[in-house]
């Protein structure tokens, strides 16, 4: 594993640029710019150029449907409508 190859992470399957490479305690680990996390080699994968997208953090996190926002909405809604006033008068 060297600094510039795509790389995967074989437990989430993420992908992603080695931006550096360490020897710790006779560990090596290699940093991926996905998430600029360190990853152990041993569990990195080879990928191909075209298994990497460079996203935003933003475009990452994006991933509920519309169709999951409005039942998220309707559980929300039932759950309110168990709630009754109370308080002092």
């Amino acid at each position: 594993m060297q600094e510039g190859d795509y790389a995967k992470y074989k437990v989430t399957g993420t992908v992603g640029k080695v931006l550096e490479v360490q020897e710790r305690d006779g560990v090596e680990w290699a940093m991926l710019d996905t998430y600029e996390l360190w990853y152990v080699t041993s569990l990195l994968e080879p990928a191909l150029a075209a298994e990497y997208k460079r996203n935003s953090f933003k475009e990452r996190t994006r991933t509920m449907s519309l169709e999951d926002m409005e039942a998220l909405t309707k559980e929300v809604m039932a759950d309110i409508s168990t709630l009754t006033p109370s308080g002092g008068g």
